[in-house]
């Protein structure tokens, strides 16, 4: 096999992160080796640069990271984003009267100048809550308290999370199906036995055209993805070879070509090994 000519690409949580959501030593030892070797690998997840570097800190990656559902591309090698598919400001406004009218509030993401900002207006929901305070106890990452989204500019919006109940999620979801220039996502929360995330942002951005966009730029013959979640399908369907984990979704083991071990057993970087022997 020549191995520059497939892109080996991973969600994070849930595949290629453990359940304490984090890159066992064993994953990273061998990412590293297979990287060092000339193995093309990058990973396509829905958390943010601010996140997702710290997690994979220590592995030297030869590929842009897809972060925010394909919402931004980031380069590791020079800090700096890549791709950044913004919200349109009158969408933005449309997004918030629904929220207001459906009585949810969530985290808004605005990026200027390569920083990447983190908005709230309240943390009274306690699934909001605790994501903020998870992320600032364990990434360090900075949140900034708003009175009103309303009160920002809409320019250079990215994004937009949600997270509740099923329920509350799907009304949600439902209610901006109209706006015709928006994609959402909508999955659950694998950390939590009752709540599920939405997540808004521009109908340009997906998992699926991010790899199309890197198939295309770097001239892969196969791309093979590794996913877990519902947000994961999108991935699927840019890939020729399509893996799930163990303990994946049932809908996306359903839609795979291979099961491998669970994210616990470093199962992604065990199937590329044996994938790589033939």
């Amino acid at each position: 096999m020549n191995i520059n000519r497939t892109l080996y690409i991973s969600d994070l949580d849930g595949t290629l992160l453990n359940k304490n959501a984090e890159l066992s030593l064993h994953t990273k030892n061998i990412l590293n080796q297979m990287i060092s070797d000339g193995v093309c690998f990058s990973v396509a997840t829905a958390r943010t640069a601010a996140t997702a570097l710290k997690i994979l800190d220590g592995v030297d990656w030869n590929f842009p990271l897809v972060l925010l559902n394909g919402v931004l591309a980031y380069d590791t090698e020079n800090n700096r984003y890549t791709q950044i598919l913004t919200v349109n400001a009158k969408t933005v406004g449309i997004i918030l009267t629904v929220f207001d009218k459906m009585n949810v509030t969530g985290l808004m993401y605005r990026l200027s100048n390569n920083e990447q900002m983190t908005y709230y207006e309240s943390l009274e929901n306690k699934a909001l809550r605790d994501f903020v305070e998870l992320r600032r106890a364990k990434y360090n990452k900075g949140f900034i308290h708003t009175e009103n989204f309303s009160d920002l500019s809409f320019e250079d919006v990215i994004y937009f999370t949600v997270i509740d109940t099923y329920e509350k999620i799907m009304s949600v979801h439902d209610a901006l199906s109209d706006i015709l220039d928006i994609n959402s996502e909508v999955y659950k929360d694998i950390y939590s036995p009752d709540l599920w995330f939405l997540e808004v942002f521009s109908s340009k951005a997906s998992k699926y055209n991010a790899v199309i966009k890197l198939r295309e730029t770097y001239g892969f013959d196969r791309v093979v993805g590794f996913g877990d979640n519902l947000n994961d399908l999108p991935l699927f369907e840019a890939c020729d070879v399509k893996v799930a984990v163990q303990n994946a979704n049932p809908k996306v083991k359903a839609d795979a070509d291979y099961i491998c071990e669970a994210n616990d057993k470093d199962g992604v970087v065990k199937w590329i090994a044996e994938d790589l022997r033939e």
